[in-house]
C-alpha cells in the first residue's frame, strides 16, 4: 500500500448481506480509496506508509475501511478503542457507518443467492445472523450512522451512499424526499412523514391505474381534489420553516416521507412536487420513489369510491 495519512476515514461495518460490498463499491466509484477486510493489526502500518517520492500531498482522497465479523482479529470493543485513538492521538477525521437489516430479509437474501452465511457454514443462516448480531452489537451501538437496508434495493443503497458521502456541500444536511406505500411497510429512516391517503385515489380510474404519479394525467387527477392545494402548500411552508432550523441544529441527514396506500400515485406526485418546490427554494433534495414499480392491487387499496370495502 502507498497511502498517505488521509484527512478523512470512514469505517464501514455491518451484518453480512446488508450491503457492505455495494456500499464500498459505490464509494470507490466516487473516488474514495477502499480497503476491505484489512486485519486490524495492519491498520497503523497502512496509515503510516508514505507516498512515493514526488507524490507528497498528491493523494487527498478519503479512505473507506470495510470491517466485519470475518475480519481477522475482529473485536467490536477493540475497534471502538482504535477509532478513538485515531481521532485523539493522530488527528484523523474518522466517521463510522453500520449497515443493518432485519433477520427475515437477511435470511431471504442468503436463500435467494444460495450463499452460506460466513459464520454458519454448516448451520442455518439464522444461526449465523444471530451470532453476528452478538459480535457486532457494540459497534452498531457506537456507530454515528446506521442505515437499515431492509427495504433497500442495490440501487437505493447506492443512492443513499452517494447522498450521504458526497464531498460537495458537506456543510448542508443531506435531504431525501421519499414516496412509499403504507401497505408495503412504513420506512424506518423517516424524520417527517405525511399521509396522502386523504386525496382522491387514481387507482380506481381504469385509465390511470397503470400509470404513476409522475404522469401528468395522474398529477392533474390528484391535484383536482378540493383539499389538495391548501394541504400541500401548507406542507411546503412547514418544510421551508423546519429544514433551516434542522440545519442550524447540526442535523446531518433529513428524510421527508410521503405515503399513500400503494406508493404509486398520490405519494409519488406530492413527493415530486414538494422536491421541486424545495429545489427552487435553494435546497438540494434527492428524490426516491420506493414503491413506484409495485403492481397495483385492489385488495391493498381497501375501498372503491361509493363501493363496499374490499376484502383481503
Amino acid at each position: 500500500m502507498t497511502l498517505s495519512h488521509p484527512k478523512s476515514i470512514l469505517l464501514l461495518s455491518g451484518l453480512s448481506g446488508a450491503g457492505k460490498t455495494t456500499a464500498l463499491k459505490t464509494l470507490e466509484d466516487m473516488g474514495w480509496e477502499v480497503v476491505d477486510n484489512l486485519p486490524l493489526v495492519l491498520l497503523d502500518r497502512l496509515l503510516d506508509t508514505p507516498l512515493p517520492a514526488g507524490h507528497a500531498g498528491e493523494d487527498e482522497r478519503p479512505l473507506a475501511l470495510g470491517i466485519d465479523a470475518r475480519t481477522r482479529g475482529f473485536d467490536a470493543n477493540a475497534i471502538v478503542r482504535r477509532i478513538k485513538a485515531l481521532r485523539e492521538r493522530h488527528g484523523h477525521d474518522v466517521e463510522t457507518l453500520f449497515l443493518d437489516c432485519s433477520d427475515s430479509e437477511l435470511e431471504r437474501r442468503f436463500a435467494e443467492t444460495r450463499r452460506r452465511h460466513p459464520l454458519a457454514l454448516d448451520r442455518p443462516a439464522a444461526d449465523g445472523i444471530a451470532r453476528e448480531r452478538e459480535l457486532t452489537e457494540a459497534l452498531r451501538r457506537w456507530s454515528a450512522q446506521v442505515i437499515d437496508t431492509t427495504s433497500f434495493t442495490s440501487n437505493t443503497l447506492q443512492q443513499e451512499i452517494r447522498s450521504r458521502f458526497s464531498r460537495e456541500r458537506l456543510s448542508d444536511p443531506v435531504l431525501t424526499i421519499l414516496s412509499f406505500g403504507f401497505s408495503r411497510g412504513v420506512p424506518r429512516n423517516a424524520d417527517l412523514m405525511f399521509d396522502m391517503r386523504f386525496l382522491r385515489n387514481p387507482h380506481w380510474d381504469e385509465a390511470l391505474r397503470p400509470r404513476t404519479g409522475l404522469d401528468p394525467h395522474v398529477a392533474a387527477y390528484v391535484a383536482a381534489d378540493p383539499a389538495y392545494e391548501q394541504a400541500v402548500s401548507k406542507i411546503e411552508d412547514l418544510l421551508a420553516t423546519l429544514l433551516p432550523r434542522y440545519a442550524e441544529g447540526g442535523k446531518a441527514y433529513i428524510t421527508v416521507a410521503f405515503g399513500c396506500t400503494g406508493g404509486k400515485h398520490r405519494s409519488v406526485h406530492v413527493a415530486d412536487r414538494v422536491a421541486r418546490y424545495l429545489q427552487d427554494a435553494g435546497f438540494s433534495p434527492t428524490v426516491l420513489h420506493r414503491n413506484i414499480e409495485s403492481t397495483p392491487q385492489d385488495s391493498l387499496e381497501k375501498r372503491r369510491p361509493g363501493g363496499p370495502k374490499a376484502t383481503s
